[in-house]
């Protein structure tokens, strides 16, 4: 019989089973800690390398798992919904799933323009009936959306949020100029969120809550109740680990947080893979200095 290292295994091409036991279990954790909702689905979710079947299993699963407590978000992206009427099949699974809304993504094989995404994001939110929040992430989609571009979409009702992860600060105070409060703006790079939170996001969308969901809920609630000097030192402790979620492999990286946290698996789907050698002692390094350092606040909070 071969062998097979399970760092790499992607049983026969088939991917990793889903363990949505596990996910029930995580969510459920994660809710203890505080946090108010969940986006699943997302770039953590590996949603390009999972089934359309599947995709809906999970969103279930979320939503069984949540009962009622907090909101459930599917996201919409990946290769099958590279285009608005392709993108306009999976929302109403997710709906018929039980997710309270979408977060949607550009088309993610043609780099489109702004007007061209204006025009993608109008086809699926006139498909559907679910409240939408837009992810704007120029750094990683390659397409930036302006405060006047979301001028244009305020004509869609349905469009309500957007996940800001523009990588710029000062987005969010020239969005309020041009809108006020027309959406709700959310921080989507975890080692901004302190100072999205300050600026006005009313939420925040976070890989290491992830693997530590009482820091994360912390340092939201210390911003919203704008303790700032208590949110800079627990911020700064929480630095290290906030800089994993922007690099190539975030996955990877957090969910090796995930494994060594004990709040899931490091275990990835093709293309991705499992973490070996240096790379994964450096990772580590940072993940348990953080666990060892843990401040006392936000374990309490």
């Amino acid at each position: 019989m071969a062998w097979r290292d399970p760092r790499t295994d992607d049983r026969d091409g088939r991917g990793w089973p889903l363990d949505l036991a596990a996910t029930g279990r995580h969510l459920e954790r994660c809710i203890e800690a505080g946090c108010e909702g969940f986006v699943m689905l997302g770039t953590l979710g590996e949603n390009s390398s999972l089934t359309a079947d599947e995709k809906v299993a999970v969103v279930a699963a979320a939503v069984e798992a949540a009962g009622g407590r907090v909101q459930v978000i599917a996201g919409i992206a990946g290769i099958a919904e590279n285009t608005g009427l392709a993108a306009a099949d999976s929302p109403q699974r997710m709906k018929d799933a039980g997710a309270a809304g979408l977060m949607v993504l550009p088309a993610m094989v043609y780099q489109q323009e702004s007007r061209e995404a204006i025009g993608h994001f109008r086809t699926v939110a006139r498909a559907v009936d679910l409240p939408i929040m837009i992810y704007n992430n120029r750094v990683a989609y390659k397409v930036d959306l302006s405060p006047e571009d979301f001028a244009e979409l305020a004509s869609e009702p349905n469009i309500v949020a957007v996940k800001e992860s523009s990588h710029d600060s000062r987005r969010i105070t020239d969005m309020f100029n041009r809108l006020d409060e027309r959406y709700e703006i959310l921080c989507g790079v975890d080692d901004l969120a302190l100072e999205n939170l300050l600026f006005g996001a009313v939420g925040w969308v976070s890989g290491m809550a992830n693997c530590f969901p009482h820091e994360a809920v912390a340092l939201y609630r210390l911003a919203a109740a704008r303790k700032v000097d208590e949110a800079v030192e627990l911020y700064r402790w929480f630095m290290p680990l906030l800089h994993l979620d922007t690099e190539i492999k975030l996955v990877q990286y957090i969910k090796l947080a995930n494994q060594m946290t004990g709040y899931g698996s490091q275990n990835v789907r093709a293309p991705r893979l499992v973490l070996s050698g240096a790379e994964r002692d450096r990772i580590a390094a940072i993940i348990q200095r953080a666990i060892d350092t843990r401040p006392r606040l936000a374990t309490a909070a």
